[in-house]
Order: structure tokens, then C-alpha cells, then sequence
């Protein structure tokens, strides 16, 4: 059956003109059918009049199934009266240029267009019908979509993300900087990105952006930067290339935090350490001296009672007591040197190891080593901070010097009994190089080290003097067969406080 056949309403005088307007030269109608984009026509009551393959392809319908009917078998029920209000524009002779909405597949799929209509018009100018160029828009929506997305996370990253052109001039600027650096947006984008660096830094610039051209990546680089107000702030930057469709590089993306907060803890921490090292070197050796002081001050004094008051041996014997008496004073007020004056409090053990993981976060990512941290202390235990996070400070800075080519730690507490008594056992275990045997037992001496020029060999001797005060106890063993390499440090304390540290 042909086409007239089954709709003889087609074969009107009007449709038979629109017909004959619709159907170009050859060459056009070639244009036509060979178009990526779905050209149709229709005359002025919505009938579908001519139907290429492209809107075949993305409709579904074959010519032979479409031809005749109604527009509106493409179109969404409740977006019908887009039809009324289109056709009543081209009536009036209006075009509709790139106008986007949304239209039905065969298979019932709604496909996202833009949509430009043009009036048909028969020779003496009077309109018969509308001609359609349909583009499907659904990857550039979807783009579209993803790209919101993208700056949606962007924009509520709490880290500063900037990007910049290869020139350094700053492009784009999210909320996470605005909080960091202190400018808005307005004030910044368009301008220089060594706005941002301290004067006597500014030289890293050009050694970025060269690397930068080169395709690299900058992963977790540790520098300072200027605040609006002029502080310096501390941060750890991790800078891309931003390529465009071509993979040509164009600029680069940096992701900048804010770590100020944590070098000064890492810095304290430091100077603790110090402090307390030197404290208790200083107490080593004033107690050493103290003893033979006090029986120098005995000697002296039985010496002055067998001697006559009037005589010169008695009164060298009088000023001596007195220089002595000094030295002994300042000896005992050295060995209280060190000792940690803050109050034992209770704490639970594994918040005192976060901290000390935390303090230490920046250092395992660039060591490139990997935390197993499992917590199972779920009673307080009286401490001193001050002095548990020096000891364990100690020990796991000593497990990520044994990893520097990566590797696992693992912190891990528990509730046990020793000898009676119960507590709570600390763990810390590394997969680092190991120690040797022979220097297995000599590892809590004083300024022994096997770390050869790097250590100082005071930090387990520390250590132990801490745990031991607390009543505690503290093991170490290390294996360097292949395969089971790595150290275990064993850092037991119990939850009966002796009368001597608990005040």
C-alpha cells in the first residue's frame, strides 16, 4: 500500500504546494539526508510531513511509520502545549532559534534537544508549514551535569583549590581558598599567583610551572605562603597539569592545606623532646654529683669541729661548707630539672596514640608507609600526657625511620594482665630493616644508637625511664630474616598507679 493510500488527507491542494516547496533539487535533498542532525517538516496543523535519516536514528521511527502523523507523538504529554504556542509563532511568521526541550523515542526514552524552527513559505510569501534542525544535546548535558558536579565539590572543599594559567595568572579561585588566604574570588582571579608566595620563595614558581609544562606531577610539597593580612601560613601542596581536548597542557590545578596548626604541634613536639632530653641528662649527671657533694659537706663539717674557731683552716673550712652548700643546691634544683609538673589525669590510651599519629600524618604519607591502627582499650588509665606522648613519639618516630622506602605500621592497644596486674599494652610494630642481634640488648643504654650519625641514643633510654617511673614496662624485638623483617615495640601499663608518680 502506498503512501496516499493510507492517508488520503495528505493529497489536499494546500499539502500537494508544501509538498512540492518541501522537495529542493537534488543536491539539497542529498544535504538533507546525509545531515548528522534530524531535519523534519510539518505543515500548520502539526503533521509530520518529511522525516530524514537522522531522525530516524534518533527517534526510532521510519519514515513509512511517522509520515502523517501528528508532532505531538514526539513530544511529552505535559509539554503539549509547547506545540500550540510554537505553531501560533510560526503562523505569525517567527523563527525559533536553538529553543531547548525535550522529546519522546519510540522506546518510550525522553532525549534532550535544541531545536531550531523555521517558517515555510509557499511563492507569494504566505506561510504553509515549519522545517526543523533537531540536535541531540544529551552528552553535552550530561557534560553539563558533570561539570556542576565537579564545581559543586570543588566550591565546598574545605582545602583550597586553585587553578592558573602557564604564565602563573590565576584563574580560578574556590571557597576552600577564600577561607585559607583571605580574598574573594573578585580580588584575586586575573591576578599573579606570586600575590600568594613570600618574596625569598618566589623562585619555586618558576621551577613549578617548568615541571608543569613538562606533564609532571606535584604530590604533597611542603612550603609557605602569604596571607592577605600578611601572615604566613604553612602548606602542603599538590599541583596537576590541566590539559585541554587535545592533551595540549594549559595550566595547572593546585590543591593547597592549610598544615600551619600541625608544624607547630611537630615543632613543640621537638622542643619537648629536647627539653626533656637535656632535663634528664642534666638529672643523670646531678645526681651523680649530689652523692659525693654530701660527703664533701660531712667531711667538712667534722673537720670544723676539731678545729679552733679563731683559726684561718677553721674559717676556709666555714667558707667552703658555704660554696658547697650552694653547688648542692643548684644540683638538686637540676635533677627536679626535668620532671614533668602537670597532674596525672585519665585518658584513654589509644586518644593519646591518635595525636601522636596525627603529628606524624605528613611523614608516613611521604615515606610512603601505611597505617593498621586497632584500638580495643576501652578503660581510662591515670596518665601523664606530657610524658606518654614523648614515649610514644619516640617509638614511632624510630618505626618510620626503619621504613624509608615505605612499609606498614601497626598501633594496637589492648587490656591485659601482667604479673598480676592489669593494664593496658601498647603496641607498635614496623616492617622496616630490623635490628641486629648483638645490638638487640644494648638499645636502652644512653646514647647508644644504631642509627649511626642520624640518632643520638638517648630516646628509648627515655623512654624506659618514663614507663618504669609509671610502673610500667617496655620490651623490643626486631627480626631481619627476609620476608619478616621489622621491629615490635611491647610498651605495657597498668592501671595501679605507684604512690611515687601518681602525685
Amino acid at each position: 500500500m502506498d503512501q496516499g493510500s493510507r492517508r488520503p488527507e495528505l493529497d489536499t491542494a494546500e499539502n500537494k504546494e508544501l509538498k512540492e516547496l518541501m522537495e529542493p533539487r537534488s543536491h539539497l535533498a542529498a544535504i538533507v539526508d546525509s545531515s548528522d542532525d534530524p531535519i523534519i517538516s510539518k505543515d500548520l496543523t502539526g503533521r509530520i510531513m518529511s522525516w530524514n535519516p537522522a531522525a530516524e536514528r534518533i527517534f526510532g521511527y521510519k519514515a513509512e511509520e511517522i509520515l502523517g502523523s501528528s508532532v505531538l507523538r514526539l513530544i511529552p504529554p505535559e509539554l503539549h502545549k509547547e506545540e500550540e504556542e510554537i505553531l501560533t509563532r510560526l503562523a505569525q511568521g517567527e523563527q525559533i532559534e536553538h529553543f531547548e526541550t525535550t522529546r519522546v523515542h519510540k522506546n518510550g526514552t525522553r532525549i534532550p534537544l535544541s531545536i531550531t524552527i523555521s517558517p515555510v513559505r509557499d511563492a507569494s510569501g504566505r506561510v504553509i508549514g515549519a522545517s526543523k534542525i533537531i540536535r541531540d544535546v544529551t552528552k553535552r548535558q550530561q557534560n553539563e551535569e558533570s561539570r556542576f558536579q565537579l564545581a559543586a565539590i570543588v566550591d565546598s572543599a574545605d582545602d583550597a583549590i586553585v587553578s592558573k594559567d602557564l604564565n602563573g595568572v590565576i584563574r580560578t579561585w574556590n571557597a576552600g581558598a577564600q577561607r585559607t588566604f583571605g580574598y574573594t574570588a573578585e580580588e584575586i582571579v586575573g591576578q599573579s599567583v606570586l600575590r600568594l608566595i613570600p618574596p625569598e620563595l618566589q623562585y619555586e614558581e618558576d621551577h613549578i610551572l617548568a615541571k608543569i609544562r613538562q606533564g609532571e606531577r606535584i604530590q604533597h610539597y611542603e612550603t609557605t605562603r602569604v596571607r592577605k593580612d600578611g601572615e604566613r601560613i604553612q602548606v602542603s601542596v599538590t599541583i596537576s597539569p590541566i590539559r585541554d581536548e587535545s592533551g595540549r597542557i594549559i595550566g595547572a590545578s593546585k590543591i593547597a592545606r592549610d598544615i600551619s596548626d600541625r608544624k607547630r604541634l611537630e615543632r613543640m613536639l621537638i622542643e619537648a623532646e629536647k627539653l626533656a632530653v637535656n632535663g634528664r641528662m642534666a638529672a643523670a649527671i646531678a645526681h651523680e654529683i649530689n652523692n659525693p657533694l654530701e660527703s664533701l659537706m660531712n667531711l667538712i663539717y667534722l673537720a670544723r669541729q676539731n678545729s679552733a674557731q679563731s683559726s684561718k683552716a677553721y674559717q676556709y673550712l666555714v667558707t667552703a661548707e658555704e660554696e658547697l652548700e650552694r653547688v648542692s643546691h643548684i644540683a638538686r634544683q637540676t635533677l627536679g630539672y626535668y620532671r614533668d609538673t602537670g597532674k596525672a589525669a585519665p585518658l584513654y590510651l589509644h586518644d593519646l596514640l591518635q595525636n601522636v599519629l596525627t603529628v606524624y600524618q605528613a611523614k608516613l604519607i611521604s615515606n610512603n608507609i601505611t597505617v593498621d591502627a586497632r584500638f580495643e582499650d576501652d578503660q581510662k588509665i591515670m596518665l601523664r600526657k606530657g610524658e606518654l606522648m614523648q614515649v610514644f613519639s619516640n617509638v614511632i618516630a624510630n618505626a618510620i625511620d626503619a621504613m624509608s622506602r615505605g612499609g606498614q605500621l601497626t598501633v594496637c592497644t589492648a587490656l591485659v594482665t601482667r604479673a598480676e596486674k592489669e593494664g593496658v599494652q601498647a603496641t607498635v610494630r614496623d616492617t622496616g630493616s630490623g635490628i641486629p642481634a648483638e645490638q638487640l640488648t644494648r638499645v636502652f643504654e644512653p646514647f647508644y644508637t644504631t642509627k649511626g650519625d642520624v640518632g643520638t641514643g638517648v630516646g628509648l633510654w627515655v623512654a624506659r625511664q618514663l614507663v618504669t617511673k609509671r610502673g610500667g614496662e617496655i620490651s623490643l624485638s626486631s627480626s631481619r630474616e627476609p620476608g619478616v623483617t621489622g621491629t615490635t615495640v611491647h610498651i605495657f601499663l597498668p592501671f595501679e598507679v605507684p604512690a611515687q608518680a601518681a602525685v
